[in-house]
């Protein structure tokens, strides 16, 4: 589905931006939030609708609006226009269905030779290690005893 089909079901909402502009921040409302009733929609499935409570779930609030909001730019036009793109964003990458998991290939080398080189490495950084005196009770582990009353 084209989330430009949604358009005519979109409210804006102005509120004054902060951020650079001097004087004129405050005085024009450039700031613009998008108003999307999930829930109201007509155009929408009941599938589609539970895609995106799932997808989007922490932009809706509980009467069931997705909100986007822009305020980057000086210009309302511009902040609407970025809200929208955000939008249709949202939307398409909330309705796209998802990819399905593919089966992990079994080894083609015999296991028996990966755990040989597994077993070889350990060996190798094995005998890096310093050597530790054994008291003969061979519970020794990095320099301290782990029997009882030592």
């Amino acid at each position: 589905m084209d989330p430009r089909t949604l358009h005519g079901e979109l409210r804006f909402r102005s509120s004054r931006s902060g951020g650079s502009g001097g004087q004129h921040v405050n005085k024009v409302e450039t700031k613009v939030e998008l108003l999307f009733a999930v829930e109201g929609s007509a155009l929408l499935t009941e599938e589609q609708k539970a895609r995106i409570r799932e997808a989007l779930g922490k932009r809706i609030s509980k009467e069931g609006i997705l909100q986007v909001t822009c305020g980057r730019e000086r210009s309302q036009l511009l902040n609407k226009q970025a809200a929208i793109r955000q939008f249709n964003q949202l939307v398409e990458k909330a309705l796209r269905p998802p990819k399905k998991r593919k089966a992990v290939k079994k080894l083609t080398a015999e296991p028996e030779k990966r755990l040989q080189g597994k077993r070889r490495r350990a060996e190798k950084k094995a005998a890096r290690r310093k050597a530790i005196p054994d008291n003969g009770d061979g519970l020794l582990f990095f320099g301290q005893s782990l029997a009882k009353g030592r």
